[in-house]
């Protein structure tokens, strides 16, 4: 029988139960040990599946010479110490979004992996979706046209964190998103934000990320709206996508619209050209999504570039572009919008 790739699982609060159900699920994995600091969620585990051995020190993990990889499911303050001492060790590394709270914390992990040819993927799972994946081809394929626009509205009431702003929470997906979907880089941000509760960090921002070739993108996120909404709209020189992730079915649709610019020129006016734009409508179609769950494409996609020392999609430099967004733009929210320009060289991939 083939050998399984053994993971390690660190946090079994909130999403680390999908991350063992998923490598327990692939056939090419198992989880051999969970670690938490709470009692309570480990006896959770251990009653689910009874062979993972279960542990409150994630130096046991560490120490273990059977597993060969390490999914960190934490808060985003302990990723980095975490994540090194994992690569540290020898193991492969998945860690959740963010991941890390600095640029110099995810260029440490980036080179320690480098240095000891380990696999480290950050998890951005909305990239592993088929939705997403259908955009990212739409948009190389040019059926969009040249790309004008990226807008995102990702809003609900609550979960208010109290460890990291609204977009170290809820833009990271966007983000993650935009940064695959576009294959560019902004070359500037701007950020305005706000607190409602005091001493907490913000609950409400509008991040707006300027590109070359008239490229613009903003996001809009917040944790005290009546409704939850998880819509985006690229708006292309020949045709738009609608993505609204609460859609069941027809999470994409995609709209032959759009308009033209005619320069007419009039002799009689001295030559002036007057720019008379048109409106072109046309048909709307929903593609069909490949409907897998994108957690259990991801972790998949993870083993199989531990078994054939492959680079993932969200790797380090990917997870590098993000936290290095996400500084900048909480910078920017500090000074009320400033704008802040990006080193494209140290986020490029």
């Amino acid at each position: 029988m083939e050998n399984k790739i053994n993971i390690g699982v660190i946090g079994y609060g909130y999403w680390g139960p999908n991350l063992v159900r998923n490598f327990m699920e692939s056939p090419r994995a198992k989880v051999s040990m969970v670690s938490d600091f709470k009692t309570e969620l480990l006896l959770k585990a251990k009653t689910r599946y009874p062979a993972i051995e279960v542990t409150t020190d994630c130096q046991d993990l560490f120490t273990n010479p059977n597993i060969d990889a390490i999914a960190i499911a934490t808060p985003v303050s302990t990723h980095f110490d975490l994540a090194l001492a994992a690569l540290k060790a020898g193991k492969h590394v998945l860690v959740e979004k963010p991941m890390t709270v600095t640029t110099d914390q995810a260029l440490r992990l980036i080179e320690e992996a480098e240095k000891r040819n380990l696999v480290l993927m950050v998890d951005h799972t909305f990239v592993y979706t088929g939705a997403v994946q259908k955009m990212r081809d739409l948009v190389v394929t040019k059926e969009l046209g040249d790309i004008y626009y990226y807008d995102s509205v990702r809003v609900n009431l609550g979960l208010f964190q109290h460890d990291v702003n609204v977009l170290w929470d809820l833009a990271v997906h966007d983000l993650s998103i935009m940064n695959y979907v576009l294959q560019e880089q902004p070359y500037a941000v701007s950020a305005t934000g706000i607190s409602h509760v005091p001493g907490e960090p913000e609950n409400l921002a509008y991040l707006t990320l300027f590109f070359n070739n008239n490229l613009i993108a903003h996001i809009n996120v917040n944790w005290l709206a009546p409704v939850k909404v998880r819509r985006t709209l690229i708006g292309g020189s020949k045709k738009m996508i609608l993505f609204d992730d609460l859609e069941p079915s027809e999470k994409v649709k995609i709209y032959d619209k759009g308009i033209t610019l005619n320069g007419n020129q009039n002799s009689n006016t001295d030559k002036v050209y007057q720019m008379l734009i048109g409106y072109r409508t046309g048909d709307m179609w929903s593609p069909k999504l490949e409907m897998n769950e994108a957690l259990r494409t991801e972790v998949m996609h993870f083993v199989e570039c531990i078994e054939q020392g492959k680079r993932p999609i969200t790797d380090g430099q990917a997870g590098l572009h993000i936290v290095k967004i996400l500084e900048a733009a909480t910078h920017s929210m500090q000074q009320q919008g400033q704008l802040v320009k990006l080193n494209l060289a140290e986020v490029a991939a």
